[in-house]
């Protein structure tokens, strides 16, 4: 679709911000801003509030922490800050950054703000507002974006203490699975317990470590408004420095996933939709990225289930709660256990 920001609805109740304190607090740190201010509140942004800035002569977008108890490790907006500020100096598309704010007197949590990227966001996978031959060059597009941010040096990029280097899909796994034990209120899942218990003695060694995105696909990257060229990729908040291939293959899920909250590709006539088949899209990924191979690919889709899974089954306590973020909440909450089936089934893949 065409992002229309004439759309966009008000600020929710429970996430106002003081238009006067942020009027500020802008005015002292982006050179070229001036009010009035105008705020309304994107319907995405699912972990992290996000926000759009008008004004009459510019457009930002701030990201903040959401109200409430938190997570100690969830809604890193500073790292979020970091990793955009340090790729503006490669050619992955990212948004520009002003400023971050870790002073939660001025709107009440931490918050930074960004450049607004006008293009087209896609949130069906199967990305049915193109015709059948454009769809093709967009997964290019995809791909292509990914593998560079996967190329860089991230020693060179200055993020060599952004993230443990080694250990990290197991580091992953006992994060979520402490995640999902802890959060008594969403209930236990049978095939989440199996998991909890597979994973850890099927995890892949460590090879080479990149940057890492964490939550690649298409609804969080903002497009060309008429040409197959991405011009941003959005919501960095679980980006660290990790394995690749787990990376790679969260993206890679669409094709093995039926149409849930997240729409996948199973199902779908892939020739027929103009849409590479899983093999070619492999594929184009290790020619871009020099591999022969994609080892442990249903491990790394198992793992990647699994967190998605736990995801949403922390939405889904936030939802008991009454602390969820996005409108779309209740409907994340209610796919938990066709995410751990999923999950399973790729595990029964490997034997």
């Amino acid at each position: 679709m065409v992002t229309d920001d004439s759309l966009l609805p008000r600020v929710r109740a429970g996430f106002e911000i003081s238009q006067d304190r942020l009027h500020d607090w802008l005015a002292a740190h982006i050179s070229d801003y001036h009010g009035p201010l105008a705020i309304r509140q994107f319907s995405g942004g699912q972990s992290n509030p996000t926000y759009l800035l008008q004004t009459a002569a510019a457009q930002y977008v701030l990201r903040r922490k959401p109200p409430g108890n938190l997570l100690a490790s969830a809604h890193a907006v500073d790292r979020e800050f970091r990793v955009l500020r340090a790729l503006s100096a490669y050619p992955v598309p990212v948004p520009r950054v002003f400023a971050l704010c870790e002073d939660p007197a001025v709107i009440g949590t931490s918050f930074y703000v960004m450049e607004h990227v006008s293009g087209r966001i896609f949130w069906d996978s199967t990305f049915p507002e193109l015709g059948r031959q454009e769809r093709a060059a967009y997964f290019e597009a995809m791909s292509a974006a990914l593998a560079s941010l996967h190329n860089i040096d991230y020693r060179a990029a200055g993020l060599e203490d952004f993230g443990r280097a080694e250990g990290y899909v197991a580091r992953q796994v006992s994060r979520w699975a402490k995640q999902y034990l802890a959060d008594s209120d969403a209930g236990r899942i049978a095939a989440m317990d199996r998991l909890v218990d597979w994973l850890p003695e099927h995890v892949p060694q460590t090879g080479p470590i990149s940057i890492v995105h964490g939550d690649y696909r298409c609804d969080n990257l903002v497009f060309h408004p008429t040409e197959p060229r991405l011009l941003a990729i959005l919501d960095w908040e679980l980006a660290t420095i990790g394995d690749p291939l787990a990376d790679f293959a969260y993206h890679l899920m669409i094709y093995r996933l039926p149409a849930l909250a997240i729409p996948g590709l199973v199902g779908v006539d892939l020739r027929a939709r103009g849409i590479p088949s899983e093999r070619d899209y492999i594929a184009a990924y290790c020619r871009r990225t020099g591999r022969d191979s994609l080892p442990d690919l249903d491990v790394y889709l198992a793992y990647n289930m699994f967190r998605l899974a736990a995801i949403f089954h922390g939405i889904r306590g936030r939802v008991l709660r009454g602390t969820a973020v996005s409108p779309r909440a209740r409907e994340y909450a209610q796919h938990v256990e066709a995410l751990a089936d999923c999950a399973w089934r790729q595990a029964e893949r490997v034997g």
